[in-house]
């Protein structure tokens, strides 16, 4: 059964490299009022080669072969033990954290435009050491908002943790998986609702950074929605399998 899990772990890292090119083209190609330098091939390939992109894809395959634990324990009529129980829980709080900062972001971008991203300086912020008398204005840096976002993510983690092991803590195996793919799959819907006209919003408003947000709520979510669907696809496999296994022959009594 688990050659049918790494199967389905396969098929989603697939789509999801098949899916980049029409999505990052669709968002980012020449469609802006005043877009002189719109997003080619070039560019493509270059994000490809980013080590940023594999890491993301390599996450949320990580992902899905942690949603895959339980149920490959329930296709092998297993139950399973209490600490793997747990991993769809940090899972799904993990995944759903993102969707809600990746929408938050998202709205940020639509409503404050390149000003959104002012929001997650506070690091910076902290850490500033510049004059007293402000002659020297202050200058927020790639790792501080990294940061300032990472903590974020880590706060609504736990928080969603937390709410869903409360909410799930009754359910059998079988259930908090389904319960889990639920709530991702609403949320990825709603995150996509948010992230979406936002993103058209910035778009045709010309932000300079705005755009990089609102893509980022898109990817997200498109990511998370196509996750909710690889335990669906991992019992129609093992379905299947069972179906193709000859039924054990009956011996008749002399």
């Amino acid at each position: 059964m688990k050659r049918w899990a790494i199967l389905t772990v396969i098929l989603y890292a697939v789509a999801l490299l098949l899916l980049t090119a029409p999505v990052v083209l669709a968002a980012f190609a020449n469609w802006g009022l005043h877009d002189t330098n719109p997003f080619g091939l070039r560019d493509l390939r270059q994000l490809y080669s980013q080590w940023g992109y594999w890491l993301w894809l390599g996450v949320l395959a990580a992902g899905q072969i942690l949603l895959l634990l339980v149920p490959i324990d329930l296709s092998q009529k297993r139950l399973p033990a209490r600490r793997k129980l747990k991993v769809p829980v940090v899972v799904t709080a993990f995944f759903l954290a993102n969707l809600l900062v990746a929408g938050v972001l998202s709205l940020l971008c639509a409503v404050f435009k390149d000003n959104a991203f002012e929001m997650f300086t506070f690091v910076d912020r902290v850490g500033w050491t510049g004059p007293a008398d402000q002659t020297q204005p202050f200058q927020p840096t790639v790792a501080g908002m990294w940061a300032s976002m990472g903590l974020i993510l880590i706060l609504f983690w736990t928080a969603w943790a937390l709410l869903f092991a409360r909410f799930a803590k009754a359910d059998d195996a079988s259930s908090l998986v389904k319960r889990a793919v639920r709530w991702l799959l609403r949320g990825s819907i709603l995150e996509l609702i948010v992230a979406v006209p936002s993103h058209v919003i910035a778009r045709r408003r010309d932000d300079c950074c705005a755009p990089v947000g609102t893509f980022w709520g898109i990817a997200t979510g498109i990511s998370v929605m196509l996750l909710c669907f690889g335990p669906g696809v991992y019992f129609l496999f093992v379905e299947r399998f069972r179906r193709l296994q000859p039924k054990p022959a009956t011996t008749s009594a002399p």
